[in-house]
């Protein structure tokens, strides 16, 4: 198979679909792969490095031209749409739910387009997983950072120091970026609360750290009371596929403290707060009646060498199988990577992304 690499282009998007030790891999099993030039620069690999695992460095349009199969970090933009061939398959973040554009496009092109983020294997997200890691980690490092007084927040130091409480923590969710976001909150010594729908991962929380985390279920009541308390709150929500509930209305975000901050993770799916709309690592922040809205949708973008060594880690096997057995029989014989497919022959063939646009599904075992 001919698996293309394009460069990302998305504002402030560094990272590459996959590292030259990746290449080495596919190229042992006979493929070819088409690296457009600069792509991997971002996370620090150059064009020699890919070069010498084997890889064809080509021009823009010979990658989309050429391919087979397309390997990417981030959903096709705007200026991609033309290049996308008739039939091609994509395997990438999509996040789909909130973007009809590209799914029309996607239908009408009968693109195969495969969806790390809904890719299910033993009822866990492995693609996500990695990404979703490192946005956890780095959303309360984000959440310190603009609490500064000279970036707008309250001026608290979440630590505390001696006599002095620290920065309270509000997590809306306990996957793997409510954990991972929990574990850096407790870290950094703030008071932390996590809000789950599930109280199953509440108890995991709870055993996982040893009663140093207050876990409450997650109901329009709580996130009221608890919301109103809180400096950093992280939308760490999940709906597989589908669009993320809103959690916090307007009427819910005027009862903050002014100057605290909302870190929306969740907003790649659309984001949980009314009011959340998708940033750029250049232009991260607006402030809505006081309260600051990081929302940024590549947060892992920032550290795009650690981002793609850990993409890679994570795709290369699902890469492997699909281009030695084409999307069709891929599909077939393993059903993480059916789980993935958002679109194919034309037809939006993932439950929840169809129920998110409001439009007619097709199981895919009927096609």
């Amino acid at each position: 198979m001919i698996i293309g690499i394009p460069k990302e282009i998305k504002r402030h998007e560094y990272r590459v679909g996959i590292t030259p030790s990746g290449v080495k891999e596919l190229k042992r099993d006979g493929h070819t792969i088409l690296i457009e030039i600069g792509a991997g620069e971002g996370s620090g690999f150059s064009d020699d490095e890919y070069l010498k695992a084997d890889a064809d460095v080509v021009d823009r349009e010979t990658v989309f031209k050429k391919s087979d199969l397309i390997v990417k970090v981030k959903e096709p933009l705007p200026e991609e749409y033309d290049l996308i061939k008739e039939g091609q398959a994509i395997f990438t973040y999509l996040h789909l739910a909130p973007n009809r554009e590209l799914t029309e496009l996607l239908l009408n092109k009968k693109i195969a387009a495969l969806g790390y983020e809904t890719l299910q294997r033993d009822g866990l997200l492995p693609l996500l997983a990695p990404m979703s890691e490192i946005a956890g980690r780095m959303a309360p490092i984000v959440g310190a950072y603009y609490l500064q007084k000279i970036h707008g927040g309250r001026g608290i130091l979440p630590t505390g120091v001696c006599g002095v409480l620290s920065a309270k923590a509000l997590i809306l969710g306990a996957g793997v970026v409510g954990t991972n976001a929990a574990r850096v909150c407790i870290g950094l010594g703030m008071d932390t609360i996590v809000m789950n729908r599930g109280i199953e991962r509440l108890q995991k929380i709870d055993e996982m750290f040893t009663g140093k985390v207050k876990t409450l279920p997650m109901n329009i009541s709580n996130i009221q009371e608890e919301i109103k308390n809180a400096d950093i709150i992280i939308g760490a929500v999940l709906v597989p596929g589908g669009r993320t509930p809103i959690l916090i209305t307007k009427e819910i975000l005027r009862t903050m403290k002014k100057g605290s901050v909302i870190i929306d993770v969740s907003v790649d799916q659309g984001g949980c707060a009314e009011t959340s709309r998708p940033t750029t690592h250049d232009n991260p922040v607006y402030e809505v009646d006081g309260i600051i809205h990081y929302t940024v949708a590549n947060m892992p973008g920032a550290y795009p060498m650690t981002s793609t060594l850990a993409l890679t880690n994570a795709t290369l096997p699902y890469i492997k199988t699909i281009a030695k057995n084409g999307i069709e029989k891929a599909m077939r014989e393993d059903p993480a990577i059916k789980s993935s497919l958002n679109t194919y022959m034309g037809y939006i063939v993932n439950q929840a992304l169809a129920d998110s646009l409001g439009v007619a599904y097709k199981n895919i075992n009927e096609i």
